[in-house]
This record gives structure tokens, C-alpha cells and sequence, in this order.
């Protein structure tokens, strides 16, 4: 198998190298051990390097009198976040965009504070008080990362929607969190499709929109709706509102087993969890271009945001499809030196061979998240940047990063991940609770950027409630499942609840399930994720049972083109299984895991 090894100049030259050699620990392994087993002084001395802005110190740097699941991080200290995102020079590059015609854009640290100042002030002219919240229904633009820094500098929530979503999704998470203006544009033009986004708003019964214009053309606003430029303050100056950590800044949409989706709230404190992954996992460094193909609306938006600007690094965004050529063209101009995707992408590029011209020499090193990813696809990535390593990076938003990746320090093996995250800490149970060498993942709280509220939902319910103690350690349960591989090093192997990972997004059985019960012909469904067997992102399988006969074809094409058009248009049902009745507990509840096993026989 394919590995790659770092030589003794290159681990000298990490970020984690750096740190070990402050704090005086000799080996990686002992290290890690000193990240969780002094867990304070560990994430000390981290807030310190990362150069976390305080306008008044914490007296602890966690204090958990409330119980380690309701762990209070940065106590006692006052803060806004956003000020960490521009500690560097003033004329530091901090946005590469390029809007899928070529034409690069760069802004500079102070171009990006005089933006983010001109909108926090349009903002608070606009009415909003400290507390309220605005949405984002954007592609990931300059003006995304504008509105997301301007917002939680004026002490606002963002509610973050991803572009991909269809107004029905979008009207239930807006319904959820209830914003006072939702940012959106007209529209953008992606693989040779158009996406209105405004127009999916006006579809939701939102009339309070601020709209950034992108496509060519007049656009018809509603009476309450204004154009971005015309919302802008010509003011460029603006205090950041400073408050405790706690407060939310953030409202991100995960997957709910029970159909509707997760509301998790971050604040002040996660995106120091998102930074420290960058610095320690992904080695991000000063000056380093770090480039994610994502959207606000997932993790991975707000998690290069932060992690790039508070390790001092450049964002490149590219607004087109990172399947085009141009995608590959813009990583090798803007000469990126981190590359994150998520597997399904990089299958569809072994497929075309479309990046195999361009010279990604620039690359330090790759990532992966989102999706289970095979080897040999993994393999394939590492050759496009000249052997170069891939950290694989597994979290969820509600963990505000990851509890397992790989480093630049260790040796790098496709698909496999090399250690726990530094500062947190998991176990592995199998069906008995034992710690097993495969199982479930339970992670052992408290961990900077672990979740404690939620929205819409009981979050001690959905996260601890009938978990057992382990070792007197209490657990939070996750529905990742992992095994150790022989080496020592983790594999996942999926999940393990009613949830799955589609081209890195995640979604419930239910949530699929629900649109496709609305065809006239379908009675009652089950869907599932089936791993290929070589491993890899999973494919959607929907069991149906049939309320009449239909073509086999013809009930597939309307079972795909109803998934896309309510869900998700990349999402992509691979087969549909007609069967006379869904296997069922004696609780009445859909055994998937049967039909999962069943499906894989096949």
C-alpha cells in the first residue's frame, strides 16, 4: 500500500513540531498523552499560541461545575471572536476569489476589515439589536465571508443555509431559527446550471431579503427585499460588541434521526476548536492558501473562515464546480498549500483525468472529510500533488471539528487516520459496551468545541442519555463506527445510526424517506447507505413497497428526480428495491440495518 513518510526537516518544520519543543516533550506519542491527560495546560497553551484576542482574560480556561457535559470554556473572560481572524499585516492577502471566469480577485486583510466594518454598520442602521439573527443562503463568495464576519462581529447569530438545498429545505430551517434578514444573491451558474437562490426565497414566503447580484440581467426585488450594495454603511469603522464566550454566534444545520434537522449553536469558543485542527493537524501556517470547495452551510464554510484567518492564512474560493478544469487551473494560480475535498470528488476526478495537467507542486498536503474514502481513490489524490499526504479529518458540527485525523508528523496512508485529535479524546465500544478494537465511537467530554445546547431539540437526550459510564468517565455518543487497524492507526467504517454521508453531506433515513412516501406509487420506503466494497463514499439504496404496479425505470427516474428537486440535487439514489413489506422490530420500528445486510449479499 501507497504511504508517504516525513523527513526530519519537514517535521521539524510543523506546527506540532514547534509546540512540543516549548513545552518539552520529546516524542509525538507523549504528546498526545499530554493533550488530553493535561488537558488544561494543553489548550493554554494553544488559546496563546493561536493569539486569541481577549478584552478580558478568562479566570479558567474551563471550569465544569455544571457537570464535564456542560463544560464552560474561556470562563469569565469577555471576547469577540472576529478579532482573532486579523492579526495579520494589513496588507496580508486574506481572500483569493476567483467567480468561475477566470478572473482572480485578491483582498487584503485591511480591504476585508473595512468590508466587514461597512456592513456590521449597515447592520445596526438597519435596526438590528445585539442578539438578533440574520441568515446566509449564499454560495461561498467574498461576500459570504463578509456577511459571516460582519454579522458575529456586531454581536448578531448567523444561521448558515447551504445553496444546494431546495426551498422546502430551506423554509424548514428558516422556520427554525426564525432571522430577522437573510443574505442570498440572485443566483450563480455552476457545472453549466443555473442556480436563483433569490427566487427559491421568494418560494419560502421571505420578503426581507438582501441580495447580492451576481448573474447579468434586471432582477424584480419584493418591496422589502434591498440589494447588497445599496444595504452597505459608508462607514468602515466599527468596535467589535465584545461578550462572553458563551454566546452564540452561529446556528449550523446537521442530520436528525427523527427527520427534522439538528439546529446546533456555536460560539466564541468553537472556532478556536476549528483553528487549532488547522494548526496542529493541517500544519496551517502564515501566509499558507488554503482552499476547501464547501459552502456556509456546512461545517467546512465557517471551519475555513476561521481556521485560515486565525492561523493568519489566505482563503481561496472558487464560486464554479470543482470538477471543471478551471477549479485546477485556480488551485495551481493561486498556488494553494492545502487542499480539502471530500471523497466524492476525488472519484469523479480519477474518472476524467481533468486535473492531471496542472502542476499542484504548491500543495504541503491534502484533506479529507465528509464521506468514507477507498484507498486507491486516496492514492490517486496524493499522486495529483506530487506525493503529497492526505490528512484525513473526521468530526461533525455538533463536535465543532474533528476527534480523529492525521498529522504531518507521523506516516501518512490513504484512507487511514493516524491519531485522535490533539486536546480531545474517544473510545471505541462494541455491542456488549466493551472497548473493542471495532465499535462505536464515544467521545469523553469535556473537549473545546464539543456542543451543549441545541436549538430544537433536548441535547442531553440526543447525546447522553442512556449511554454508559466508561471507566467513570461519562460519554458522548456519536454514530461514527471505527476499527483499529494493526498498525494502530483508524479506519471508519460508517454509521451506525439512521444516518448517512452523501457527497459529504449528512442526511437521515427519515429525511430521504419522507419525500419519497409523497409519490402516488409508494406506500412506505426505507433508505439506506450501502458501502462499496472497496470501500468509499456510500451509495443511496431506497427500498419502496408499491401502492400499484409501475415500470421499474420509470419509478426510479421519479424516485431520483424527487430526491433532487425536494432534498438535494446531489444527492443520487443508485437503486431502487421494490419488496412486499419492510422488515420490523417489535416496536414497529423499520430494521435498516437488516436491509442494509441484505442489499450487500446481493
Amino acid at each position: 500500500m501507497k504511504s508517504w513518510k516525513p523527513s526530519a526537516s519537514i517535521i521539524q518544520g510543523t506546527n506540532i513540531y514547534k509546540i512540543m519543543k516549548e513545552v518539552s516533550i520529546g516524542s509525538f506519542e507523549d504528546f498526545i498523552g499530554w493533550s488530553v491527560g493535561c488537558k488544561k495546560q494543553f489548550w493554554e497553551t494553544t488559546v496563546e499560541q493561536l493569539g486569541i484576542v481577549f478584552d478580558k482574560k478568562y479566570t479558567e480556561i474551563v471550569e465544569v461545575g455544571n457537570g464535564v457535559e456542560n463544560a464552560a470554556w474561556l470562563y469569565g473572560a469577555k471576547l469577540n471572536i472576529t478579532d482573532s481572524c486579523f492579526q495579520n499585516t494589513d496588507d496580508a492577502i486574506a481572500i483569493v476569489f476567483d467567480s468561475g471566469n477566470g478572473n482572480i480577485q485578491k483582498i487584503s486583510q485591511k480591504d476585508l476589515d473595512y468590508k466587514v466594518n461597512a456592513l456590521a454598520n449597515g447592520l445596526v442602521e438597519y435596526g438590528l439589536i445585539v442578539g438578533d439573527t440574520v441568515a446566509i443562503y449564499m454560495s461561498m463568495t467574498i461576500e459570504a465571508v463578509v456577511v459571516y464576519l460582519a454579522a458575529i462581529k456586531a454581536g448578531f447569530v448567523v444561521v448558515t443555509v447551504a445553496d444546494s438545498f431546495s426551498s422546502e429545505e430551506v423554509a424548514i430551517r428558516l422556520d427554525i431559527t426564525k432571522p430577522k434578514l437573510v443574505f442570498t444573491q440572485d443566483g450563480f451558474t455552476r457545472a453549466g446550471r443555473m442556480h436563483l437562490l433569490y427566487d427559491k426565497c421568494v418560494k419560502t414566503g421571505i420578503t426581507n431579503c438582501i441580495v447580492v447580484k451576481y448573474l447579468e440581467g434586471e432582477i424584480n426585488l419584493d418591496n422589502e427585499s434591498i440589494l447588497y450594495k445599496d444595504f452597505i454603511s459608508a462607514n468602515t469603522k466599527f468596535n467589535s460588541v465584545k461578550v462572553s464566550p458563551d454566546k452564540i454566534i452561529t446556528i449550523l444545520f446537521s442530520s436528525g434521526t427523527t427527520g427534522e434537522p439538528k439546529a446546533i449553536p456555536w460560539n466564541h469558543t468553537t472556532p478556536i476548536k476549528l483553528a487549532s485542527d488547522g494548526f496542529y493537524h493541517h500544519d496551517i501556517k502564515c501566509g499558507d492558501v488554503v482552499c476547501w470547495p464547501t459552502n456556509m452551510g456546512w461545517m467546512m464554510g465557517p471551519w475555513l473562515v476561521f481556521a485560515t484567518l486565525i492561523n493568519k492564512g489566505t482563503i481561496a474560493l472558487y464560486s464554479g464546480s470543482p470538477l471543471e478544469e478551471g477549479f485546477g487551473k485556480f488551485v495551481e494560480n493561486s498556488k494553494v498549500n492545502m487542499l480539502g475535498l471530500v471523497p466524492s470528488i476525488v472519484r469523479s476526478w480519477k474518472l476524467s483525468g481533468v486535473m492531471q495537467e496542472y502542476d499542484w507542486n504548491a500543495i504541503r498536503c491534502f484533506s479529507s472529510t465528509g464521506e468514507v474514502s477507498n484507498s486507491e481513490d486516496m492514492s490517486y489524490l496524493m499522486e495529483l500533488g506530487g506525493e503529497k499526504p492526505i490528512i484525513e479529518y473526521c468530526g461533525g458540527t455538533e463536535i465543532g471539528g474533528g476527534y480523529v485525523a492525521s498529522t504531518m508528523v507521523q506516516e501518512n496512508i490513504p484512507s487511514q487516520f493516524s491519531c485522535q485529535t490533539l486536546g480531545g479524546e474517544f473510545i471505541l465500544l462494541n455491542d456488549k459496551g466493551e472497548e473493542s478494537r471495532k465499535g462505536e465511537v464515544f467521545i469523553v467530554p469535556p473537549i473545546m468545541g464539543l456542543s451543549t445546547d441545541l436549538i430544537n431539540k433536548n441535547h442531553h437526550e440526543t447525546y447522553y442519555k442512556d449511554v454508559p459510564k466508561y471507566k467513570g468517565k461519562i460519554l458522548r455518543n456519536h454514530g461514527d463506527e471505527f476499527r483499529i487497524a494493526s498498525n494502530g492507526y483508524f479506519i471508519a467504517n460508517g454509521r451506525v445510526d439512521d444516518t448517512m454521508n452523501l457527497g459529504g453531506i449528512k442526511v437521515s433515513s427519515i429525511q430521504i424517506e419522507r419525500v419519497v412516501n409523497s409519490l402516488g406509487f409508494v406506500k412506505e420506503s426505507a433508505a439506506i447507505s450501502v458501502s462499496p466494497k472497496k470501500g468509499g463514499p456510500s451509495d443511496l439504496v431506497i427500498y419502496f413497497v408499491a401502492l400499484y404496479t409501475i415500470d421499474e425505470n420509470e419509478a426510479l427516474r421519479k424516485v431520483q428526480n424527487c430526491v433532487k428537486r425536494k432534498l438535494n440535487p446531489l444527492f443520487k439514489v443508485v437503486d431502487l428495491v421494490k419488496i412486499d413489506t419492510l422488515p420490523r422490530t417489535a416496536s414497529n420500528k423499520v430494521k435498516r440495518k437488516e436491509l442494509r445486510t441484505i442489499y450487500q449479499n446481493l
